[in-house]
């Protein structure tokens, strides 16, 4: 049976549960399985050699969410090609796609998880009532394991940008 979390997060101020066990720093990280771009299916052993900035959002075509796709989008340059950014979400492939080309993200992968819910049950991240991703930040290690984990305490609020780059640059 699958672990529900009924306290770890809130959206807007609201109680939400968590479907799937919490994710810490030190743990191997749980592979998983999303929908990229053509449909093609997109696993964590696909970016194996790289830190992985893994950024989960409930859908791009929020403000925060978009924003915070950006604020990534904007890093990736300092962190050079050993990370490789994910945006994870429930969002489907083409609208995905629509939206990385209207707002000019280029250096930020994303991928939805919309098929069966396998990185949101893997990571803990997925909203039972709402069948979204609770907004989160993970950073994997070139060796797999997770180096820095912020699930956002309430979900319409923005992650610590600072602490997942000083993260990511750490892996390296």
């Amino acid at each position: 049976m699958v672990e529900e979390r009924g306290d770890a997060v809130t959206f807007k101020g609201g109680p939400i549960t968590l479907v799937g066990s919490e994710v810490k720093a030190g743990d191997s990280a749980p592979a998983f399985t999303t929908v990229g771009a053509g449909l093609k299916e997109v696993t964590l052993a696909d970016s194996d050699g790289k830190v992985r900035l893994i950024s989960v959002v409930p859908s791009v075509d929020t403000p925060v969410c978009d924003q915070q796709t950006r604020r990534f989008n904007e890093e990736a340059a300092g962190l050079g090609d050993d990370v490789a950014i994910l945006t994870i979400s429930m969002d489907l492939p083409m609208a995905q796609g629509r939206y990385c080309g209207a707002a000019g993200i280029e250096q930020v992968t994303c991928l939805s998880d919309h098929r069966d819910a396998s990185f949101g049950t893997a990571y803990g991240t997925l909203i039972k009532e709402l069948r979204l991703l609770t907004r989160a930040i993970f950073v994997v290690g070139k060796d797999n394991t997770v180096k820095h984990v912020e699930y956002v305490s309430e979900v319409t609020e923005h992650p610590d940008y600072d602490a997942a780059i000083a993260a990511a640059k750490a892996a390296l």
